[in-house]
């Protein structure tokens, strides 16, 4: 419970209000913490004793001469849940310091209690965390998980999507504090919200109204800008019963590869294109970008001249204008693509080779 971080923790915080120095004891006398390193590990038989007592001992000099590493001062029992914990000793004339003991022992339990509550939540969120992915990652069910979502309050019967929000540019990693406010900001309590990771947290939402679930994401992407100044994508997969939903964890997390923009909010049902993309290996789109356009890698007019020209589906007229240049000069930039290609503009197949060669260069280019 009074760990020596903990304890060396209380003494920093503490140390701030007066400027005697402070000590705290465990309970079998051993000092585990102080203002004066040289005493860590040093056995106190003041507070020890104060231990057994259960109450408070004023150490005075000619104490010192009686027990065993003390100095003269104040030793206090700090409490928790009834029982003796340790002890914190204030250095000086007890004449003066005595005025901030109980001030300081009720502080000093103050912040094992806030501590402890912390550790408990984190407990319960770690709890939480593991139950999900078991969730997530089983094909069938056993009794054993149905007990777990009991424990849980978690209703098995109602279907569910699942939402994979992920952290944009370069922040702290994700706090208690960040995911408690992320919890009490999310409007439905049904719905299941843990953290995955560092930069990630995982929602499994109850409702079905994709309209409702953009507004929900979008006014807690507000909040979590204004208040902590960062940004983050989403990535929705579909509603599914309870018992599908790594399908839907998998559909979240091809939603949110494609929504490459901080606060995109993408839904897999809305993926085309991006679809088969996603399903593609690296090294299938290497080959092709090879097989293609690897002649044009170094020549940046003429890439910049495709993508203007997809950019304005293929109007010809529309991207020599976007390209401030004549018709004349884009047919024979558009010669020089096909003659280092083999690949014509005006051939459908061709075209479309062209487009994902280009569209697999800037996924490459992006990363």
């Amino acid at each position: 419970m009074l760990s020596p971080h903990l304890a060396k923790k209380i003494v920093s915080d503490v140390r701030r209000l007066i400027h005697e120095d402070l000590i705290i004891v465990d309970t079998h006398g051993i000092i585990i913490a102080s203002t004066d390193p040289t005493r860590i590990g040093q056995f106190h038989e003041g507070a020890f004793l104060v231990c057994q007592e259960k109450q408070k001992r004023i150490i005075t000099k000619e104490d010192e001469g009686k027990f065993k590493g003390v100095k003269a001062g104040i030793n206090l029992p700090v409490f928790f849940h009834g029982d003796v914990i340790g002890v914190i000793g204030i250095t000086g004339d007890p004449a003066n310091v005595s005025p901030y003991g109980e001030l300081l022992k009720k502080m000093t339990e103050l912040l094992i209690q806030e501590n402890y509550y912390t550790e408990q939540l984190q407990l319960e969120a770690r709890a939480l965390e593991t139950f999900v992915f078991d969730w997530l990652q089983a094909r069938e069910w056993s009794p054993s998980l149905h007990e777990r979502a009991q424990l849980f309050h978690i209703d098995l019967a109602c279907s569910r999507r699942v939402i994979i929000a992920e952290r944009t540019g370069k922040h702290a990693t994700m706090t208690i504090e960040l995911w408690k406010y992320i919890q009490e900001s999310w409007e439905n309590r049904n719905d299941i919200i843990v953290r995955w990771g560092d930069d990630r947290f995982l929602i499994l939402q109850t409702n079905t109204e994709k309209e409702h679930t953009v507004a929900q994401i979008a006014r807690l992407q507000r909040m979590l800008a204004q208040k902590y100044n960062m940004t983050f994508r989403f990535g929705c997969g579909k509603m599914t019963d309870a018992q599908h939903m790594h399908r839907s964890y998998q559909q979240a997390e091809r939603a949110l590869r494609v929504a490459k923009r901080p606060n995109d909010i993408v839904f897999d049902e809305d993926l085309r294109l991006e679809m088969c993309f996603e399903d593609l290996s690296p090294a299938t789109k290497q080959e092709l970008i090879k097989r293609t356009i690897e002649p044009l890698i170094h020549d940046e007019e003429l890439l910049h001249t495709l993508r203007t020209l997809f950019a304005n589906d293929l109007s010809l007229k529309r991207t020599a204008e976007a390209l401030h240049i004549h018709i004349n000069t884009l047919h024979y930039r558009l010669k020089k693509i096909q003659d280092y290609t083999k690949l014509n503009v005006r051939h459908l197949e061709h075209i479309i080779t062209l487009y994902l060669a280009i569209r697999f260069l800037d996924e490459t280019t992006k990363k």
